[in-house]
């Protein structure tokens, strides 16, 4: 799996841009990518140098509307810290 099947997409959030303070950014991950991929893929992809990273699973949840019943789908996220003073452009600037 290379770096850019790994990444899949950043996370917009108020939580996720409270962090940004912190230099903590958040990425959906791919389902079977672990921390050293995700660790791998920010430095390759992003040209910093990371500290942290943390895996979280999102459950899937029960929708209903009306008599359809359905499923939310799970998904993988990846909260990532980087070293002092390094930040990544692609969250600059963005407002929530």
């Amino acid at each position: 799996m290379n770096a850019a099947d790994v990444l899949i997409a950043p996370v917009v959030s108020e939580k996720s841009y409270a962090g940004l303070a912190d230099r903590q950014y958040t990425f959906k991950v791919h389902q079977d990518a672990h921390k050293t991929q995700v660790r791998q893929a920010i430095e390759e992809l992003f040209g910093v140098k990371v500290k942290a990273v943390r895996i979280v699973k999102v459950a899937a949840k029960p929708k209903r509307r009306g008599l359809y019943k359905g499923v939310r789908p799970g998904w993988k996220k990846a909260v990532v810290q980087l070293h002092e003073g390094q930040t990544i452009e692609i969250f600059e600037g963005a407002q929530v």
